[in-house]
């Protein structure tokens, strides 16, 4: 199952809130992007029938193997590209993350791997 941008950001978002708070439900989802809890409810469904997250009876999301390493991914394409953004070409923090944000979902792997490049140096 292809997963597009808006599942990526759940992911993300989940991922990040498990590393705060180390529970993440619903509600947290929904607070931390600003989306309406029926949102982020049926975007739940779409990444549980991925088999990107579990849902126990409580509510309590947690990431599959598949979902995190996923996660884990795009969270460091974010963080890749805002580092460039930021470091490289002089972009505020605030804007570089937003900008980051927008940019990770389209970048070629030649260019992602040219910004990790450009990081090191």
């Amino acid at each position: 199952m292809v997963i597009h941008e808006s599942g990526e950001d759940y992911l993300e978002t989940i991922l990040l809130i498990e590393k705060r708070n180390h529970i993440v439900r619903s509600v947290d989802v929904a607070t931390e992007m600003g989306f309406s809890k029926p949102s982020v409810s049926r975007a739940m469904g779409i990444l549980k029938s991925a088999g990107l997250i579990v849902m126990d009876e409580s509510g309590r999301i947690t990431l599959t193997q598949e979902g995190r390493q996923k996660a884990r991914g795009i969270y460091e394409r974010h963080t890749a590209i805002a580092e460039f953004l930021e470091k490289k070409l002089g972009v505020s923090k605030e804007t570089a993350l937003k900008d980051a944000c927008r940019i990770e979902h389209d970048l070629s792997q030649e260019t992602y791997s040219k910004i990790c490049n450009a990081n090191k140096e």
